[in-house]
């Protein structure tokens, strides 16, 4: 069985239940209602009772009360990564479009869109909806719709939450993305369309299929995956920035069968890609005004994706972490929050049965974030700024030698990214396969990464 492959995160179950709905191991336990379909389910960290369907958002100690977990809202992502000095100097994302795909997306994207919106003060924006190929008419009894719309959610939702005035276009495709092929070639089309008349500066892709699943892999073949690359080389030459999940299977991801998992370290596309920025995932621990009570963290509580790629060489962007990457492309490129201990509120009313308020984490969560971070810098620079990774690793090496002002925030609380019990790389100084080069504090990072960019 073919397993859709969306990074979303729900901490999902009704009042009384504790179980973790994550990302697909159907033998491992029993979903809970209204967690999201296709999901592995994980046993729940001692005793934690999950969010979802409240009829509003708490504040972050009420979570932890209730349910032994942290819960964020945007305006706690706001104050952690230092972006209202750029929203009073009116950089917002104004003027720049983000494109989410998805497959199915939701149909009341919106709604959601202005009601969560509105709970946080915020101005809503409209958002495109542009429909690839003949995406079939909704059906809240699918599970695999229901289980993209809840992708959609979040992904709209997140990138709007840090570039509030940038526009949001979600393509919807028609073939859900699982491992293997399957579904992709519908997506990389969707995005090179996009990208051949102009739509976007920023696409954010919330999903990944494991590179062993594809054809060839085994004999060393892997034209599979390279054949679906003409989206972001079309990319590359239209300066548009091109992100993805790193996923949350840690070292390892599921094997193709949906079975279990790989008890060796694995990479996923198109995190993998070189042409693709790979995000990865941290925990953020915050108070209710948002205020750090210590520094991030690495998202371990599902383990977020990183590692050596079997089918990329090094790129020549990470020459200078040759020593932890070795000779293959590295990933995550960089980090945001992702846990689902200190998950996301988000608003959703696809499914009638279960509308309201969740809390959803993963790498789902952190490429829409960091989209929103490459809108504001877009906007600062006055231009696109296309494929970062130069200008990136150029502030990673800057912060490494001690100059200030670069913005980047170093990831090393010594933790690591283990799961299912194949071994993860721990947080360390400098760069490192759980977190990449850190992650951001954006007042100083979106004005260097708009200088360092090399595109214009």
């Amino acid at each position: 069985m073919h397993i859709a492959r969306p990074r979303l995160r729900v901490l999902a179950v009704a009042a009384g239940t504790a179980a973790l709905a994550a990302a697909a191991l159907p033998q491992a336990g029993t979903v809970a209602a209204a967690a999201v379909p296709h999901t592995k389910v994980v046993p729940a960290v001692a005793g934690h009772q999950l969010v979802h369907g409240q009829a509003s958002p708490v504040p972050t100690t009420e979570c932890q009360a209730k349910w032994k977990i942290a819960c964020y809202n945007p305006l706690q992502y706001r104050k952690a990564y230092n972006l209202d000095p750029l929203y009073k100097a009116g950089i917002t994302g104004k003027g720049r479009t983000i494109v989410i795909v998805d497959s199915f997306g939701s149909p009341t994207i919106q709604h959601d869109l202005d009601v969560y919106s509105k709970q946080f003060g915020m101005a809503s924006t409209p958002v495109k909806v542009v429909k690839w190929g003949n995406v079939p008419a909704w059906d809240p009894k699918n599970t695999d719709m229901t289980g993209w719309a809840g992708e959609t959610t979040l992904d709209v939702e997140m990138a709007h939450a840090i570039a509030p005035d940038a526009k949001i276009v979600l393509v919807e495709t028609a073939v859900a993305e699982t491992e293997g092929v399957t579904g992709l070639p519908e997506m990389m089309d969707a995005e090179k369309f996009m990208i051949d008349h102009g739509v976007g500066d920023v696409i954010t892709q919330s999903f990944g299929a494991t590179e062993n699943t594809f054809p060839g892999f085994d004999k060393g073949d892997f034209s599979s995956i390279k054949n679906l690359r003409y989206a972001f080389k079309a990319a590359a030459r239209k300066n548009v920035t091109v992100l993805a999940s790193s996923g949350d299977g840690g070292a390892t991801d599921n094997t193709a069968d949906g079975k279990g998992y790989y008890k060796e370290r694995v990479n996923s596309w198109p995190s993998s890609d070189p042409l693709v920025t790979s995000v990865g995932g941290t925990q953020l621990h915050l108070n209710d005004k948002g205020e750090r009570t210590a520094p991030e963290s690495v998202y371990n509580d599902n383990g977020a994706g990183g590692g050596q790629s079997h089918v990329f060489g090094r790129p020549d962007f990470q020459d200078g972490v040759a020593n932890v990457v070795g000779d293959r492309r590295g990933t995550p490129d960089i980090s945001m929050a992702a846990a689902v201990n200190g998950g996301a509120w988000v608003y959703s009313s696809y499914d009638p049965a279960a509308t309201g308020w969740d809390v959803s984490g993963g790498t789902s969560e952190s490429s829409p974030l960091f989209s929103g971070i490459v809108a504001l810098a877009d906007q600062a620079a006055g231009h696109r700024l296309g494929n970062i990774h130069d200008a990136l690793y150029t502030l990673y090496d800057r912060a490494a030698d001690g100059r200030p002002g670069t913005g980047i925030v170093d990831v090393n609380d010594g933790t690591d990214n283990s799961y299912q019990g194949v071994t993860g790389y721990k947080a360390v100084d400098g760069y490192d396969m759980a977190t990449g080069v850190g992650t951001v504090d954006a007042a100083r990072f979106v004005p260097a990464l708009a200088r360092a960019a090399r595109h214009g």
